[in-house]
C-alpha cells in the first residue's frame, strides 16, 4: 500500500477503483537528468509499484533482479547484525535509486533495503539498468556521481554514529528523511527510529524529549513534525551539511 492508502496502481484499499494518473518517472531526480531520446530505452521496462511501510526490497544476500527509482517515500538501506539488531547506513528516496551494488559489479549486497517512508517508484530489471550504465555517456554519468554521494552519506552516517551524540544523530535523520518528502512531517515510532540509529529506544525517547522541550520538533503518537527546519538544522551536527553540499556539488543537472 503506498503513502496515501493506495495500492500499486492507485486503488484505495478495500474501495472502488479511482482515478488516478501515476507520477512521470522524472519526479526522481537521476531520471529527471535524462534526455527523453537518453531516457526512452528504459521506458518500456519500467513498473509503477507502490513502496508500502515496512516491505523489504532486498534481504542481504539475496540476489537484486530489479533497481527502484522511487518518485516518493525513503528507502532506509541497513546492515542488520546476527542478534538482529540494525544500523542504519543510508537514505534513498527520489534523489536516487536502490540496487547500486549491481552497478560496481555485485549481483548481491550484506545490506537490507527496506521502506522507512511509504511511496512509490519505477521498477525496472536489473539487467536492463546494468546494460545502458555499460554503454556510458549521460546515464552512466548520472548514476556514477549518484554512487559517490551515496558513498558519502554511507561514510559521514558512520563519522555521526561514533562521534555524536542521540540528539545529533536524531537532527542528521530527520532532516536527511524531511530531504525526500514533500511535507514537514513523518510517521515514524521510536521503535523504528531506534532501528534505524542502532542505539536503544530510551535514548531515542530521551533525545527526542529535549528537541521537544527546544522547540525543535514536535512529536505525538509516532508523528514528527518539524515546525522550524532552520532551528532543526541548527541543532544538527556537521554531518548534515557535508552530506548536502556532496549531492549538490554532485546534482546530475549539472553534468554537460
Amino acid at each position: 500500500m503506498g503513502a496515501d492508502g493506495r495500492g500499486a496502481q492507485g486503488r484505495p484499499a478495500g474501495g472502488r477503483a479511482a482515478t488516478f494518473s501515476p507520477p512521470s518517472p522524472s519526479q526522481n531526480q537521476l531520471l529527471a537528468a535524462l534526455t527523453t531520446a537518453q531516457l526512452q530505452p528504459l521506458l518500456p521496462h519500467m513498473t509503477f509499484t507502490g513502496l508500502a511501510l515496512g516491505t523489504v526490497l532486498y534481504e542481504p544476500g539475496s540476489k537484486m533482479d530489479d533497481v527502484y527509482f522511487p518518485v516518493s517515500g525513503v528507502v532506509s538501506l541497513l546492515y542488520v547484525l546476527g542478534d538482529g539488531r540494525t544500523t542504519e547506513l543510508a537514505v534513498v528516496g527520489d534523489d536516487g535509486c536502490v540496487g547500486i551494488a549491481l552497478l560496481l559489479g555485485g549481483q548481491t549486497t550484506p545490506s537490507e533495503a527496506v521502506v522507512q517512508i511509504a511511496g512509490y517508484a519505477y521498477r525496472v530489471r536489473s539487467s536492463v539498468v546494468l546494460a545502458e550504465f555499460r554503454k556510458g555517456g549521460r546515464f552512466g554519468r548520472v548514476l556514477l556521481r549518484y554512487i559517490q554521494a551515496l558513498i558519502t552519506q554511507m561514510v559521514q552516517t558512520a563519522v555521526c554514529n561514533r562521534h555524536h551524540t542521540v540528539e545529533q544523530q536524531l537532527c542528521r535523520w530527520l532532516l536527511l528523511s524531511l530531504d525526500r518528502v514533500a511535507s514537514d512531517t513523518v510517521s515514524l515510532t521510536q521503535e523504528l527510529i531506534s532501528n534505524m540509529l542502532g542505539v536503544r529506544r530510551s535514548g531515542v525517547t530521551e533525545a527526542a524529549r529535549k528537541l521537544q522541550a527546544a522547540g525543535v520538533i514536535e512529536y505525538s503518537r509516532g508523528r514528527i513534525k518539524v515546525p522550524d527546519r532552520a532551528r532543526l538544522e541548527a541543532h544538527a551536527c556537521e554531518c548534515y551539511s557535508v552530506v548536502r553540499k556532496e549531492t549538490a556539488r554532485l546534482d546530475p543537472h549539472q553534468l554537460p
